[in-house]
């Protein structure tokens, strides 16, 4: 079994190709293989590229968990690098992607370094993330969640996934870890939801820590800049063109008037992986 392991800003993915490998991955199988102990080590697995009538390429994302993400930025770029180092797209070249969060369009730019993806157009209103609410047609902005006792603001949105972004004027990973498991599994959240930390440095400049669904506590999520970038704007804190900073590193997002996302940002290749059946085992 071959995969392709690839980073986003130490986000990392295993990239597993069906085209020149049989796909035979189940559940135990996916946790095993993501397994920082017991197997390659990754926050999830991109399965693909699939058919697909709506795009020229389709993708599924598996978390370490083996659950299936609708949507993952990070995810994304990683498997627009290896459609172009496989040759399948060429550099400026623009493709389609479908996911079970949506299609996007995409752009490889500068030999695969810089990934430029159009991520669609954020929803606020409760039923379409999903959030519980009174109101289901209402947008989620700054409504309380009570965590371990303790009442936070939080506003939710989907970027085709969901998420709660909680802003604050002091964030740390410390936090994130502590309460980032309560959040996800929040009743309010009927299918689970990431959460980030939420920081406004400035207008164009934010700050995130974030706890990813089904993955835990993660250095960078493309996702997650998305929805804190288009949250921060739309609380009118920040501008248009606003640079995510992680404890990975950095993403450029830039939010229209209408809430569309375009998310720019890299990619690092580390290689390939023959993974030994014996790995699967117990």
């Amino acid at each position: 079994m071959e995969f392709h392991k690839y980073h986003a800003l130490g986000n990392d993915y295993l990239v597993y190709d069906p085209e020149s490998h049989p796909f035979d991955l189940d559940a135990s199988a996916i946790e095993r293989v993501c397994h920082r102990n017991f197997g390659l080590g990754s926050d999830g697995i991109l399965l693909g590229p699939l058919p697909s009538t709506r795009a020229q390429f389709r993708l599924r994302i598996f978390n370490p968990d083996a659950s299936e993400a609708e949507k993952s930025g990070n995810g994304i770029r990683i498997f627009c690098r290896y459609l172009f180092d496989t040759g399948r797209v060429t550099e400026g070249e623009s493709f389609t992607v479908e996911t079970l969060g949506g299609l996007v369009s995409a752009e490889v730019h500068d030999n695969g370094q810089r990934i430029k993806v159009s991520m669609g157009k954020a929803e606020f209103k409760a039923r379409l993330i999903p959030v519980k609410a009174a109101n289901p047609e209402a947008e989620v902005m700054r409504m309380p969640i009570e965590i371990e006792g303790k009442t936070w603001e939080f506003c939710a949105v989907s970027v085709g996934n969901p998420h709660c972004v909680i802003p604050l004027d002091a964030i740390d990973a410390g936090l994130a870890k502590k309460i980032g498991p309560h959040v996800e599994h929040h009743p309010m959240f009927p299918n689970r939801i990431n959460m980030q930390l939420l920081k406004v440095i400035d207008r164009a400049n934010i700050q995130i820590e974030i706890w990813e669904r089904g993955a835990g506590y993660t250095l960078a999520s493309g996702t997650s800049s998305c929805a804190c970038a288009v949250i921060a704007r739309k609380l009118g804190l920040c501008d248009r063109d606003i640079t995510v900073h992680m404890p990975g590193g950095t993403l450029s997002i830039q939010v229209a008037d209408d809430f569309s996302l375009i998310m720019t940002g890299p990619t690092t290749r580390v290689g390939v992986f023959d993974l030994n059946p014996e790995c699967l085992k117990g």
